[in-house]
């Protein structure tokens, strides 16, 4: 497959339909703060995220070129205003339709735990397969740390809000698409990394199809005891080998797109 059979981002935003930036003059102040980064809060401010880098680094989180990408990600871009204060809290948020942004903590193991399949083998991340857009956060974090990210979302509204989340930062690795996640995305496969932020009674046959040889799948699943724990799938020479690690709790994962 060619390249430019892939969909792009940010190139469907940059045309003659993307809205054109709204610019104030700059003899006159704004008249009120922007309603995602309050006055006094200061969540724009790097000291917060170092804040949070800190914590994630005590709990665990080794990879410094994780802790550097969640480090250089504002979350607070992507939540509600209204649930800014919390933005940096190791807690998940709501961002409608009853999806969540998982704990920075969550992000960031899961990450982890896909970038150490390719230290193992002397290298970054390569082309990466997110099931689960949400908001944009996670991939917006995994942008800074891979060659391409092709993620996916079913929900057209939650779609939209992670296309204008990711606007500012034109990210030109990364590709959105409205698809079913339950399919993977077989047009950009293979990934060397697949990562899922909705969890089912078990992984979809075709996400493991489109896994790279090498390559690595972590996801939430559900575990012989009927609760959600965290799996990882990696392709080796031998076939696939499952690992079942810590119980999380993740968004049910569900096929079709609304």
């Amino acid at each position: 497959m060619t390249q430019q059979r892939r969909p792009g981002f940010p190139a469907r935003l940059d045309g003659p339909q993307a809205p054109a930036p709204q610019l104030r003059p700059a003899a006159v102040p704004p008249r009120s703060p922007s309603p995602q980064a309050p006055q006094g809060l200061g969540l724009d401010s790097a000291a917060v995220r170092a804040r949070m880098v800190q914590r994630l680094a005590a709990s665990g989180i080794q990879s410094q070129a994780v802790l550097s990408a969640m480090g250089a990600v504002e979350r607070h871009r992507f939540v509600d205003s209204a649930l800014v204060n919390q933005a940096y809290e190791d807690t998940s948020l709501p961002i409608g339709l009853g999806q969540t942004i998982s704990k920075p903590s969550v992000v960031a193991r899961m990450v982890e735990l896909l970038m150490r399949a390719e230290s193992a083998r002397g290298g970054g991340l390569g082309r990466v397969l997110e099931i689960g857009t949400g908001c944009g956060y996670q991939a917006a974090v995994l942008s800074r740390l891979a060659r391409e990210v092709y993620t996916v979302e079913r929900l057209r509204a939650l779609h939209e809000k992670a296309r204008e989340n990711l606007r500012p930062l034109r990210l030109a690795n990364v590709h959105l698409l409205l698809a079913d996640g339950m399919a993977g995305y077989a047009k950009g496969a293979p990934y060397a990394a697949i990562i899922s932020a909705a969890g089912g009674d078990a992984v979809p046959q075709q996400w493991c199809d489109q896994l790279a040889p090498g390559g690595r799948l972590v996801a939430p699943t559900v575990g012989a005891n009927g609760q959600q724990v965290l799996l990882v799938i990696d392709r080796t020479p031998h076939g696939l080998q499952q690992s079942v690690l810590e119980a999380v709790n993740f968004v049910p994962l569900k096929s079709g797109i609304v």
